[in-house]
This record gives structure tokens, C-alpha cells and sequence, in this order.
């Protein structure tokens, strides 16, 4: 037992160091990486690409996966964007990975609002795991061995770890060169099996299930003979979440309120939200509509959903992004579906940004009278335009004519006093 204490006293003392040194020498008001990186619609689709290669790859067989440095600096400020306001700039050289990372303080300090870190990882054979070669905080040159340390105490006390066994156990091989890092990986049963309790376990605390227990109890007081509408559901979840919080915890609860319709709504096979537990609360499920469209309701929440746990200009771009797929053989190109799209995502944004504008929130939705007061009516929109349609009429969404009537849908968004200064 002296022994552990030992060891755990050693590892605090170091990682209480670790991060001193990183607070006092890699915070600055300048980044190392320029921040506010904007998503293309090609930036998502050869980002989600990347990400969702390996999954190709089926139980039990050795898959490859080779990346350029562009690939990683594409897959890795997608990820970064979802979560956080950060950056990064990868290098590939002298046969190692060279990552010079950027990120936004909430809150700036007495010495600046970004904190700066720059770090190397490589090995000398393919089958070596990579391992830190070099660390910065700031101008700062760490030992590399005591920065591993410390971040392998982090990563084994926390629940990064299941993050890194998922990563690493897989893992055959790693050859990085000049061009590219090729991996290859065992895909097994087994750690599908374990991302799956992950991904669960991370997307739904247990805190959901009170929201989703209120849900069950407006479904199940629903008269089916009426259409149910969003705004049936979000009230009474918004009602619990301004019952349930303070300003400190204005946000996570939103988060949740927003989580549990979401799951409701969007109840396909399809929704990345989805999970056992949400299968087995929906035995009695019916549509949820907005303006008579069950479609702009999946629409408003979805984006809502993405904007309040990952990132704005991720929801914003996806919704585009899934529009101009529909033009090329889908159900066509439709500004309504848009006008969804971005009400959910100024809602999500709102709903979600301050803990001020969390509670303003709360308290205007626990009042709505319906969904108009949340989501202008868009039915004299145009829609149902396949591609060729869509290019005769806007040329695409760089085009003046098609930024005027984006800008005229968010004009009628704003209109809509929750969403007023």
C-alpha cells in the first residue's frame, strides 16, 4: 500500500508539473495554427471517407488504410472542429508525424486565450506502436519520456483509455514515410463489440433517461387521431430541463432535452444517435410533424442534435451537403428542407451557447404555442429541383442569386422573437 501511494503521489506531482508547464509557457494570445478552419461541403465527404474506411473492413480479416498528410489534416481538423474551437497542422518528415496543435481557451488567461503544443510521434519498425519523440508546450522543449508518462497516467485513469485500446489493439503495423502512414489492422468481433459500448455509453449518460422517461409520458397521453408535433415534444422536455437547472448546468441539461427528442424523432436505423436502449423505449412510436412535414421535423432536431454536441458549421455544411445530394437522384434540391436546417441549427446554437442564452431558452420554450415559434413557415420555398434544375436556377451555392435567398431564410429565422437579441 506505501508503495501505491507512492506511485500515485509521483504521478499527481507530475501531472500537477505537466500542466503548469503547459499553462505558463503554451498559453499565448497568439496561435501557432490560424483557428476558424471552414468546412466545404468536399472537406465532410472526404473527411466522414476517411473516418469510416476502416469499418469497411469485416470481423476477423487485415485491413490496410494508407493516409497522406492532407488526408490527416482533412480527417483530423474534421474531429477537431466537431468538438472543439481548435486546430492542427500535421507533418510528415524523417519518417515521423509532426502534429502543431492550436486550442481556444473557454475563458482567456492573464497570458493569452490560446494554449500551444507541438508534439512528434514515430517508430523505428512497422511494427513498433509509435511513440512520443518530442514534446513543446509553447516554446518549450519537454523530455519526451516525461511527457509520455504523464499522458499514459492521464490516459489509464480516465476514459480515454477505452478510447486507446480501441485505437491500439487493433493495430498490426504503422510505416510511416515521406508521402503517407500506412496502417494495418485486425478487425475483430470483439472490438466492434467494445466501440459499440463506448459509442454508448459516451453518447447516452445516464442522465437521458430522465428526459426520455418524460417523452414516454406525452407519447403515451397522445391522441392518435391528431398529427403529434414537434412542438409537443420539445415543450415538456424544455419544461423538465428549465425545472432541472441553474446556470451552471443550463447547457448539459438543453443538451439532453435535445438528445431525447432527437432519438425520439429521428428513429431509423440511420441516426447516428441511435441505441438500444432508445429501440426498446420507442415500442409505441408515432411521427412527429412540422408544418404537416414529417420530414422538416427529422430536419430541425437532427441539426439541432449535431450543432448542440459537435459544431455549427458542421450541422450547417451537412445540411447542404444532403440537399445537393438529393438533387443528383434524390428527392431534388428543397430550400424548405433547408429553412429546417438552419432554424435547428440556430436552435441548437441558442439553446446551447451561453448558459445565459441556455436558460433564456428553456424559459421561451416551456411557453411556445406551437412549432411557429420556433421554425418560420417555409412552404412558398422552391423544392423538388434535381441537379439540372438547381444549376439553371442557382448555379450552385457560391452563386449571389443563391446566397440572397439563403440570406432571406435566415432574415425570417431571426424574425422569430426566441431567436431575437
Amino acid at each position: 500500500m506505501h508503495v501505491i501511494l507512492r506511485i500515485l503521489k509521483y504521478s499527481l506531482t507530475s501531472l500537477l508539473l505537466l500542466c503548469f508547464l503547459i499553462l505558463v509557457f503554451g498559453v499565448s494570445n497568439n496561435p501557432d495554427v490560424a483557428i476558424g478552419w471552414k468546412l466545404t461541403a468536399n472537406d465532410v465527404l472526404r473527411a466522414k471517407k476517411i473516418l469510416h474506411e476502416g469499418a469497411k473492413t469485416k470481423p476477423d480479416e487485415i485491413g490496410t488504410l494508407e493516409l497522406s498528410q492532407e488526408d490527416l489534416n482533412l480527417a483530423t481538423n474534421y474531429l477537431l472542429n466537431r468538438y472543439t474551437n481548435s486546430a492542427a497542422r500535421i507533418e510528415l518528415k524523417n519518417k515521423a508525424v509532426r502534429f502543431t496543435v492550436t486550442m481556444t481557451l473557454p475563458k482567456p488567461l492573464i497570458f493569452g486565450k490560446f494554449v500551444n503544443i507541438s508534439f512528434k510521434l514515430g517508430n523505428e519498425k512497422p511494427s513498433d506502436r509509435p511513440r512520443l519523440t518530442k514534446f513543446k508546450a509553447g516554446a518549450l522543449l519537454l523530455p519526451a519520456k516525461f511527457a509520455a508518462l504523464i499522458i499514459d497516467t492521464i490516459i489509464q485513469n480516465t476514459q480515454l483509455n477505452n478510447y486507446f485500446i480501441l485505437a491500439t489493439r487493433p493495430l498490426k503495423s504503422v510505416d510511416i514515410n515521406e508521402q503517407r502512414v500506412i496502417i494495418s489492422y485486425f478487425s475483430s468481433k470483439e472490438t466492434r463489440k467494445h466501440a459499440r459500448n463506448i459509442i454508448t455509453h459516451d453518447i447516452e449518460p445516464p442522465e437521458l433517461n430522465i428526459y426520455q422517461i418524460k417523452l414516454n409520458e406525452v407519447i403515451n397521453k397522445h391522441n392518435p387521431a391528431w398529427r403529434l408535433s414537434l412542438a409537443d415534444l420539445l415543450k415538456p422536455t424544455f419544461q423538465l430541463a428549465f425545472e432541472r437547472s441553474s446556470i451552471e448546468n443550463a447547457i448539459s441539461e438543453n443538451k439532453l432535452a435535445i438528445m431525447a427528442v432527437n432519438n425520439y424523432v429521428n428513429h431509423t436505423e440511420t441516426n447516428p444517435f441511435l441505441t438500444d436502449s432508445v429501440l426498446k423505449q420507442a415500442n409505441l412510436y408515432y411521427p412527429t410533424f412540422l408544418y404537416k412535414r414529417t420530414d422538416l421535423a427529422q430536419h430541425f432536431i437532427g441539426s439541432a442534435a449535431i450543432t448542440a454536441s459537435l459544431n455549427r458549421d458542421v450541422a450547417k455544411v451537412m445540411g447542404e451537403e444532403k440537399e445537393l445530394s438529393d438533387a443528383n437522384g434524390g428527392s431534388g434540391f428543397s430550400f424548405v428542407d433547408l429553412t429546417a436546417d438552419k432554424a435547428g441549427t440556430r436552435f441548437g446554437e441558442l439553446a446551447t451557447s451561453t448558459p445565459e442564452n441556455a436558460r433564456k431558452a428553456q424559459k421561451a420554450m416551456a411557453e411556445i404555442k406551437d412549432y411557429a415559434d420556433f421554425m418560420p413557415d417555409p412552404s412558398d420555398l422552391p423544392e423538388h429541383m434535381n441537379d439540372a434544375e438547381f444549376k439553371s436556377r442557382f448555379d450552385s451555392i457560391d452563386s449571389p442569386v443563391y446566397k440572397e435567398l439563403s440570406k432571406e431564410i435566415d432574415n425570417r429565422i431571426s424574425e422569430i422573437p426566441l431567436y431575437k437579441e
